[in-house]
């Protein structure tokens, strides 16, 4: 256990931001423990989720030199928690058609997969 506090904490933290960990208004043993409960099973469906989309996807296209230009296509980033998330949210509440919501994710994992190729490419100088 040593050593992992940080790691534990982040996690902790993470499922406050992104999970609603913190917003219960509840008193009593019960319904906290039902809320901590719900709030971490939904995090374990989204992480085993991402972690089985990010086995079964290809690497990413790493530069190997500063000036390497970006290839033509460098494809998306796998699916993170927080996409995911995003996406089972879709089954919930759709204002917009969902090719909508499809679409600003392939967009968003699209942009994030052209900013780390640049990200790795700056680091290399």
């Amino acid at each position: 256990m040593t050593g992992r506090r940080w790691t534990i904490e982040e996690d902790h933290e993470f499922g406050k931001d992104q999970f609603g960990f913190d917003q219960s208004q509840v008193r009593l043993f019960t319904p906290i423990m039902r809320h901590i409960v719900l709030v971490m099973a939904a995090l374990a469906v989204c992480a085993v989720t991402a972690a089985d989309a990010r086995a079964r996807s290809q690497p990413q296209p790493v530069p190997a030199s500063p000036t390497e230009p970006p290839p033509a296509d460098l494809g998306l980033i796998p699916l993170t928690v927080i996409e995911i998330k995003k996406l089972f949210n879709l089954a919930s509440r759709i204002w917009r058609a969902t090719s909508h919501y499809l679409h600003w994710s392939w967009w968003r994992r699209r942009h994030q997969a052209r900013a780390r190729w640049y990200h790795h490419r700056a680091r290399l100088t």
